[in-house]
């Protein structure tokens, strides 16, 4: 999907029962397996003592972006992929009101684990990315742990439609 076209953000069912990503203001842009786009601004709310972005703001936004990666929107819900691990490295700091933008892609994908690499940046005066944060994160799939324990036949899938009721 090309950025300039986006006109209406792209659903993934895991964004369905997810209020820290609706609390951050989190919208999607581009979607496939093994990749993910997301924006959002920075608010007042975000910052930290000094002015900047909270380092936590940082990394739960590139948590997402790495979440979105993992998790197929369009898979059976059978399994989720979630993260065993994770690290990021500060490179720039971000400040109240500009737009963050996280490129998240798979790296490799060996069984059940993989690995991803997410860039996380901002708009520079220029108008070229300016690079504030790189984080990788390791992942493994696993069974869907539906509500109604391992004896039914509950996916996540299942679990989001009925949310929305």
């Amino acid at each position: 999907m090309d950025l300039d076209s986006a006109s209406k953000p792209v659903a993934h069912p895991m964004l369905a029962n997810d209020p820290a990503s609706e609390w951050m203001g989190i919208e999607v842009l581009d979607l496939r397996d093994g990749h993910a786009t997301i924006q959002m601004s920075l608010r007042q709310d975000m910052l930290n003592g000094f002015g900047i972005a909270h380092g936590g703001m940082i990394f739960a936004f590139g948590d997402t972006a790495f979440a979105l990666a993992c998790n197929a929107p369009d898979g059976d819900g059978s399994t989720i992929t979630v993260a065993t691990g994770a690290d990021i490295n500060f490179i720039k700091s971000a400040r109240l009101g500009q737009t963050l933008t996280a490129v998240a892609n798979r790296r490799s994908n060996a069984g059940r684990s993989g690995i991803y690499d997410i860039q996380i940046t901002a708009t520079a005066s220029d108008g070229s990315p300016d690079i504030l944060a790189e984080f990788r994160g390791r992942s493994r799939t696993i069974p869907y742990p539906g509500a109604a324990g391992p004896a039914t036949s509950t996916t996540r899938n299942d679990a989001i439609k009925g949310s929305a009721k």
